[in-house]
């Protein structure tokens, strides 16, 4: 009997493990595909920076990495996919450690906004 207590309270646990994580996967997600999702983790020395969009935007690389250079970050490794999608990981580090502090938060906004310029000026014709 114990046994089957046991199993039926796993049970319970890994279904609303499942709900959980499919609610916060879809609330994370942007509603539009083609909106570039940007994730900025703090490393010891640096960060690591994930962009994601649904859609491959050419031009959009280099709009990202003007923006690490604009910031003083270095790029240590990098990786990058632009077949059907666009998807980026990065690390980069502060090339000055003498300059104030640069938070996660910064990082993360400055990508956006180096996205978000690039998108504005690169809208496709109409055909």
């Amino acid at each position: 009997m114990d046994a089957s207590k046991y199993i039926q309270n796993l049970k319970k646990k890994v279904e609303r493990f499942k709900e959980d994580t499919a609610a916060e996967q879809s609330s994370s997600e942007p509603t539009d595909p083609t909106t570039p999702m940007v994730k900025v983790e703090t490393l010891e020395k640096g960060f690591m920076i994930k962009v994601f969009s649904g859609e491959n935007q050419p031009g959009m690389l280099v709009s990202v990495l003007e923006a690490f250079e604009d910031m003083g970050l270095d790029v240590l490794e990098a990786r990058v996919s632009c077949t059907d999608s666009f998807s980026l990981h990065a690390m980069g580090v502060k090339q000055n450690e003498d300059e104030e502090r640069m938070d996660a938060e910064a990082v993360k906004q400055a990508v956006t906004d180096a996205i978000t310029s690039w998108g504005e000026t690169n809208v496709p014709p109409f055909l």
